[in-house]
């Protein structure tokens, strides 16, 4: 049997907080848990967990896509040694749909079509406008 890994208790009990609506709670537990398991060169089993639930809580679409970013960095270093001593009976490549769908999703909202079957054009950060989405006129 495998024991209980502390950090996805702690996981899971923000995702909790989450699904309660108290986002900004799961974003600080998330943010403690983050530091604890040594942020960006912590292990990637906790690090992709951490991070794809940390996306999902945030209000800013930004951050949103650099949590997702992160969860995907950190499956790409996840060996199945790690991901069997995890609990995980599936394959690592199982973690990719989820993760790929999200910031998919945050890359979209971060666009503005300009025209039907036309091109789009970046908003945001790089631009000095704030991220919305425009109705194609089709």
């Amino acid at each position: 049997m495998i024991e209980p890994d502390a950090t996805m208790t702690r996981v899971g009990e923000g995702m909790q907080l989450s699904h309660r609506g108290e986002r900004q709670a799961a974003r600080q537990l998330f943010d403690e848990v983050w530091n604890q398991i040594g942020g960006d060169s912590g292990d990637p089993f906790h690090r992709c967990a951490l991070a794809h639930a940390m996306a999902d809580v945030q209000d800013d679409v930004h951050q949103e896509l650099i949590w997702d970013m992160r969860a995907l960095e950190a499956a790409d270093l996840i060996t199945r040694e790690r991901a069997v001593e995890a609990g995980v009976t599936s394959q690592v490549r199982g973690f990719y749909p989820s993760c790929i769908s999200t910031s998919g999703s945050a890359i979209a909202s971060l666009v503005i079509w300009t025209a039907p079957g036309s091109t789009f054009r970046r908003v945001g950060p790089l631009s000095g406008r704030s991220a919305t989405m425009a109705t194609p006129g089709w």
